[in-house]
């Protein structure tokens, strides 16, 4: 992904970015959204950047352009990305404060962690999310929030009358295994995690957070606010 933006940042143009699953068909990301404006993202991502608050934190911003936003708007905003390809495009684009690190490595106190494009999918599977809430013990601010959006996947199921029949004993239908390619780079394989709404607040409540939905797109995306629980003793 980091080669492809780069491509388009340097010439306005860029090939496939090609996104391969076992449980789907080959498909791609159109690499000229990861440069998009604000007028041009989903509803639940303009609603999320209005929310932003205090010393931010944009994980997995790519190209820039939710912190570039924020930036606009005066808020104190840090991109991260694990690509370096991507946080040299970012410091080209005017991103202030970009670095190539891992969320896992993050130090320090934010007031905001914005995780969009489905970020929290980062966390891959259900039993990596006990790291995930013990990195946001370490560096969330008292009072502070998260803003990530997610999908639930479960309408991949759906048969022609309706009805959504999970597979049986495959572990949690939104763990997904993706490998991209751009050009001849091929990328290691990854998983994703697509979390539904009651999951996130089961394993949020789990771990001493309060997780609500507080907006929903048209087609089982919704945006997600993860607060420290205030009955919660961390």
């Amino acid at each position: 992904m980091g080669r492809a933006i780069a491509d388009y940042q340097a010439t306005g143009l860029a090939e496939r970015l090609r996104v391969f699953s076992p449980m789907f068909d080959e498909d791609e990301i159109p690499v000229a959204t990861l440069f998009r404006g604000v007028d041009e993202m989903p509803a639940i991502e303009r609603h999320a950047l209005k929310l932003a608050r205090g010393a931010t934190l944009d994980v997995g911003a790519g190209a820039g352009c939710h912190t570039l936003a924020l930036q606009q708007r005066g808020i104190n905003v840090t991109a991260i990305d694990i690509s370096p390809l991507a946080v040299e495009t970012m410091h080209r684009r005017g991103v202030k404060h970009a670095l190539q690190q891992d969320f896992y490595d993050v130090r320090g106190h934010y007031d905001t962690i914005l995780m969009l494009m489905n970020g929290i999918g980062i966390v891959g599977t259900l039993d990596r999310l006990p790291q995930f809430f013990a990195q946001l013990d370490r560096i969330l601010a008292r009072g502070g929030q998260v803003l990530c959006d997610s999908s639930d996947i479960c309408y991949v199921f759906e048969d022609e009358d309706g009805i959504i029949e999970l597979p049986p004993g495959q572990g949690y239908y939104g763990e997904l295994e993706y490998r991209m390619q751009y050009r001849d780079t091929i990328g290691e394989p990854f998983t994703w995690l697509y979390i539904d709404p009651d999951m996130l607040a089961e394993q949020a409540a789990r771990h001493g957070y309060h997780a609500e939905v507080i907006a929903r797109g048209d087609h089982y995306d919704y945006l997600a606010r993860i607060l420290r629980d205030a009955q919660s003793s961390i």
